[in-house]
Formats: C-alpha cells, sequence, structure tokens
C-alpha cells in the first residue's frame, strides 16, 4: 500500500510540473481555439542550437514558465534537429518547414512566435540571458 501512496504522488508531482507541449500543429491550434489561449511556436535546434537548449533549460522548463504555460498557452515546438539519432519523421519535417515559411522564413533559431488563438501573429522574439519573469511579460505584452 505504501508503494502504491507513493507511485501516486509521484505520478501526481509530474502532472504537476509537466509542461503540454502539443504533438502537431492542429493540436496546438484547436487547444488555442477551443480554450482561448495564446499559441507559443518555438523554432528551435534542439541538438545543435546552443541558444535554443539554454532557452529550453532556463525558461520553458522552468517551473513558473510551466504553471504559466499551462493555464495560459498552448504550446508548439517546431524542431530541426541535425543528429540522425534525433531525426523526425518526413511528415513532421514537412509540418514544420511549412510553419517556417509562413513564421521564420529567416531561418533563425530559435525563434518563438506568439499568436492569438485565430493564429494572427501578435510578436516575436528570440533568447535573451533574462529572468523567466521577463519572458512572461513579453508573451502577456502581445
Amino acid at each position: 500500500m505504501r508503494k502504491q501512496l507513493t507511485f501516486f504522488i509521484f505520478l501526481v508531482s509530474v502532472s504537476l510540473s509537466a509542461q503540454n507541449w502539443e504533438s502537431t500543429w492542429k493540436d496546438a491550434t484547436q487547444k488555442a481555439s477551443a480554450e482561448n489561449k495564446k499559441i507559443v511556436l518555438v523554432f528551435s535546434g534542439s541538438d545543435w542550437c546552443i541558444p535554443c537548449i539554454k532557452l529550453e533549460k532556463e525558461v520553458w522548463q522552468s517551473e513558473a514558465f510551466i504553471a504559466f504555460s499551462n493555464e495560459n498557452l498552448s504550446l508548439y515546438r517546431a524542431d530541426f534537429p541535425k543528429r540522425k539519432k534525433n531525426k523526425l519523421s518526413p511528415q513532421l519535417q514537412e509540418a514544420n518547414a511549412a510553419l517556417a515559411e509562413i513564421y521564420n522564413a529567416k531561418g533563425y533559431f530559435p525563434w518563438v512566435v506568439v499568436l492569438s488563438p485565430s493564429q494572427k501573429q501578435l510578436g516575436t522574439f528570440t533568447y535573451e540571458k533574462t529572468p523567466v519573469s521577463s519572458y512572461l511579460k513579453k508573451i502577456n505584452g502581445f
């Protein structure tokens, strides 16, 4: 019984601290529309882009951002990994490339696009060595 209770507490804590990055752009836009949430679209090179990795560790994985995003945002990461072991499916590669044509034509990494629930672009930013609170203010300000 004690092991079951410990496992249950572990699952609850993981689910409360987990981010909800959507697995498809369609899922992200549907969630945003249904729940009236802004969309944060992140263009990332997860296995080669040092500022992308810093943004992930310093901001996206922070407790403050996770709590804020779970309440207010629909998240989608358009990733462009280079290593074979991290290769995405051809369908996902095509979908991310199509998003890049629309929202990241200059190919900046990392590039964060904040959109309205109806997919109207509200603002953009990239990695800066600033506190998480600055990112939250920026997203709220758009």
